[in-house]
């Protein structure tokens, strides 16, 4: 099974980026703000679209689009626009930022963005970080977090430069064997667990070799690798490589237990809604919406509105498309 895609947002045909900066430009300019209009463009054009609409109103207009979005518009409706309007790895790198930033750092943030991602979409953030705050991403993540937990998180975002998890290349049911046989001498075949080696596989190896090792895995040992790694890991290190394992298997079913957590509970966990619905419509947010209503008998659309209002709610309901 390949990765599912299926994206909600495949932006317009027949696209004009002027003619949608001047539209946008209207529903700004003098007393009050058109916000239906705002919600109409952008949610509907690809994150390439909103790009070249962003060029055309400073060309057009001599201002940043982003800023003009930001003094007409609050709260949570803002915080998608703005989430919209910003390159996809740009966007990731913020929110990486944000949530290392302070007193604590957010763990499940990391996860959710970097255990997630296939090496291509990586190197895409890796790079963007240095850019955006002039130090290595791994660099920050080393100071922010410990134990087994940094030292996959650094496998992750420094082997995509010695071309680890290429999804082109193919897969390999030699290595594959050899590796679930590595994975199970880690593991289950020796008194305690040899982290590094769980380590080493899970953040090297690409979404469809890591399908084959799986599968050998539980040819070997009889047991899937998830009941493995929830019997022999513990702590924020269960939680990651648990989220690369249900990634490989169904990434789609991951997303929507993430969003399922968001809006469980007293009041929305608003950032990560936000997050996983911008960041994965143009992905896989038809297949998110499936496996949502598979797993909870609700349909994403019908929590998101009881969740939340206004354009805040009118805008994620537009991302998510029809039913």
């Amino acid at each position: 099974m390949s990765p599912m895609r299926e994206p909600t947002v495949v932006g317009v045909p027949n696209f004009n980026a002027a003619e949608d900066a001047a539209a946008l430009r209207g529903a700004m300019k003098g007393l009050g703000t058109d916000e239906q209009t705002i919600i109409d463009i952008l949610t509907s054009r690809s994150n390439e679209q909103r790009q070249a609409i962003s060029k055309a109103f400073t060309h057009e207009y001599g201002r940043d689009i982003i800023e003009d979005l930001k003094s007409e518009l609050g709260g949570h409706f803002e915080d998608v626009i703005i989430a919209l309007m910003m390159p996809p790895a740009e966007y990731l790198c913020r929110e990486l930022n944000n949530c290392m930033e302070g007193l604590g750092t957010d763990e499940d943030v990391l996860v959710e963005i970097l255990c997630t991602r296939t090496k291509p979409e990586i190197a895409e953030i890796v790079d963007t970080y240095e850019k955006l705050y002039n130090r290595p991403l791994a660099e920050h993540m080393c100071s922010e977090t410990t134990g087994d937990f940094r030292r996959l998180l650094t496998l992750i975002v420094t082997s995509v430069r010695q071309g680890a998890r290429d999804e082109e290349a193919g897969v390999d049911p030699a290595r594959a064997a050899d590796a679930a046989q590595q994975l199970y001498d880690a593991g289950e075949a020796k008194w305690g667990t040899d982290e590094e080696i769980f380590n080493k596989i899970l953040a090297h190896e690409s979404f469809a070799q890591l399908r084959l090792i799986f599968e050998e895995y539980k040819n070997l040992s009889g047991r899937t690798i998830e009941q493995a790694i929830k019997a022999e890991v513990g702590g924020e290190l269960k939680e990651a490589l648990s989220a690369i394992v249900e990634c490989v298997e169904n990434s789609a079913a991951w997303f929507a237990t993430r969003l399922r957590a968001a809006m469980q509970g007293l009041g929305a966990d608003d950032r990560t809604l936000i997050r996983i619905i911008v960041s994965r419509s143009e992905i896989d947010l038809g297949a998110i919406k499936t496996e949502y209503e598979r797993l909870y008998d609700k349909t994403l659309e019908s929590e998101v509105r009881g969740e939340t209002s206004g354009d805040y709610k009118r805008a994620l309901v537009a991302l998510l498309g029809p039913a």
